[in-house]
């Protein structure tokens, strides 16, 4: 008795369908970093400064402020999207290391948007536009701050998306899935965000810094759309 093998089919629809996610996902990518670049150029205080020079600051160029929180409310809805893009993608040449860098990095964006955020500059906005004194302000920050989940999420944060890029970018070089400069400029970039955010703080740097991390998420988003 002849046994025959079926052959299995790809239906052209799932090919269209997921060259269309792939796609849309490829377009979302360099959005976030994008944004995060133009945050970094044009914000109104320094990294470094203490909550009541901060918010003597917003309070100061509420307008400047006013497009910081646009402009992240624009990377909250596409950088976490675009980071497990890149993560799933680096994972496909080193499955540990993309991994690792992919957790770490989605729970530092993550945090970004309910601490950091959440925790200063709309605060800092809203009491400027109701009139309160920034001393007033930077001790409502100093002291939601001390609450337990926000500080910790501000120090994920920190912490995590300077490594998770870094983890992500050697993940990609080493996998060979991006061009090899691609993959530096997303390991590099983030450890001269810190540089230029923290240690010799500089607002032009510091955003061209993360125009670094939108070049290097443009090239792998490229390799994206084009793989199967």
């Amino acid at each position: 008795m002849a046994a025959t093998i079926g052959t299995p089919t790809i239906h052209a629809g799932t090919r269209e369908r997921s060259g269309f996610d792939r796609t849309a996902l490829a377009i979302l990518m360099p959005i976030g970093p994008l944004a995060i670049a133009i945050v970094r150029g044009i914000l109104p205080y320094f990294t470094t400064d203490s909550n009541t020079v901060m918010a003597a600051k917003v309070a100061a160029h509420q307008g400047a402020e006013t497009a910081v929180i646009w402009l992240t409310f624009v990377a909250m809805l596409t950088l976490v999207p675009g980071v497990i893009a890149l993560g799933m993608l680096a994972r496909r040449g080193s499955p540990r290391l993309g991994t690792t860098g992919l957790v770490v990095a989605t729970a530092a964006f993550g945090s970004l948007f309910w601490s950091t955020v959440a925790g200063s500059d709309n605060v800092a906005l809203g009491a400027a536009r109701i009139g309160i004194r920034p001393g007033t302000t930077g001790a409502l920050l100093d002291s939601m701050g001390r609450i337990l989940p926000i500080g910790l999420g501000s120090d994920i944060f920190v912490a995590g998306h300077i490594i998770g890029l870094v983890l992500l970018g050697i993940a990609l070089w080493r996998g060979r899935v991006v061009p090899a400069w691609a993959a530096l400029l997303i390991a590099i970039s983030q450890v001269l965000h810190f540089v230029f955010a923290v240690i010799v703080p500089n607002h032009v740097l510091d955003g061209c810094a993360w125009g670094l991390t939108t070049v290097g998420f443009a090239a792998a988003a490229l390799v994206l759309a084009r793989k199967s």
